[in-house]
């Protein structure tokens, strides 16, 4: 359902990326799983990786942070 949302435009929350991580890892662990198949879901879990350190920096863009005068300022790394 998550890959049909995707395809429709609907961007998933990080909550949904993660989730489907911890899937990707689970399926991944299982013994009875193909090598094609492990590559297949090695390169999902990398580009899902991507989507969430890219949503993460978007969000790290919009933080303010108050300072000690009471001033704002953007986050800084």
């Amino acid at each position: 359902m998550d890959k049909v949302m995707e395809q429709q435009g609907e961007e998933l929350s990080l909550e949904a990326m993660f989730q489907r991580l911890e899937e990707t890892v689970g399926t991944m662990e299982r013994e009875d799983l193909s090598l094609e198949d492990s590559f297949a879901l090695y390169h999902d879990g990398m580009e899902m990786l991507r989507r969430c350190s890219k949503k993460i920096e978007s969000v790290e863009k919009q933080i303010l942070v108050l300072d000690e005068e009471g001033e704002t300022h953007e986050f800084e790394r």
